[in-house]
C-alpha cells in the first residue's frame, strides 16, 4: 500500500483492505490508526530469515513459518491489523487466506528493532494474547530471547535465553 496522503479519520478493515500495497514502508492498523514505519534494516530481516528457516526445517508437518502475514486483532470498531516478524500456523491456511484471524496462529516470534521495543513487550503482549495465540517469542539482536506461553488469556514468561534458544513451540524447536 502506497500512503501519500494520511487518511483523516479511524479507518475500518475494509479501507485497510482496499489501501494499495506500499512495498517502501511497514504498515499497521492500531485501533482505526495508520501506523507508518521503515522498513526493517538489514540485520533484522536477516534474524526474520533465519528464523523462518529454522522453524521450518524443525516445524512438524502441517505447521509452517512465514514472515510478515497480517493479522486481524480486532475486525469491529476501530480495527487493528498487525504484521508479525514471524508466524507459525498450520499450512493449510496459507493457499486459502489473505490475513490470519482468532485462532490460526500456534506462534508469533517478534524481533525488536529501534522504535519497536515497547510496543513488541507492551501492546503486542497483550494483543496476541487477546487473540489466543499460544506462544509468543521476542528476539533481541542483542542475543536475547524472551519465550512467553498464553496461560489464562495472558502470557506467562516460561524461559528467556542467550544466543541459540530451545523453544516450547509444541515440540521444541531450536532457534
Amino acid at each position: 500500500m502506497t500512503v501519500t496522503v494520511p487518511p483523516d479519520h479511524l479507518i475500518d478493515l475494509a479501507e485497510w483492505e482496499a489501501l494499495p500495497e506500499d512495498t517502501s514502508a511497514r504498515c499497521e492498523l492500531v485501533e482505526g490508526v495508520l501506523v507508518v514505519s521503515p522498513r526493517p534494516a538489514f540485520r533484522h530481516q536477516e534474524l526474520v530469515f533465519e528464523l523462518c528457516r529454522q522453524l521450518r526445517t524443525q516445524l512438524p508437518d502441517g505447521l509452517t513459518a512465514l514472515p510478515e502475514i497480517e493479522l486481524v486483532v480486532d475486525s469491529v470498531g476501530p480495527a487493528t491489523v498487525r504484521v508479525p516478524d514471524v508466524a507459525v500456523l498450520p499450512t493449510d491456511l496459507v493457499a486459502d487466506r489473505a490475513r490470519a484471524r482468532r485462532g490460526d496462529l500456534v506462534a508469533v516470534l517478534e524481533v525488536v528493532s529501534p522504535g519497536s521495543g515497547r510496543t513488541d513487550r507492551v501492546a503486542k503482549l497483550a494483543e496476541y494474547a487477546e487473540v489466543g495465540i499460544p506462544y509468543y517469542v521476542i528476539v533481541d539482536p542483542d542475543g536475547s530471547v524472551a519465550e512467553f506461553v498464553l496461560d489464562d488469556g495472558t502470557y506467562r514468561l516460561v524461559a528467556e535465553h542467550r544466543g541459540t534458544a530451545s523453544l516450547t513451540l509444541g515440540p521444541t524447536i531450536s532457534i
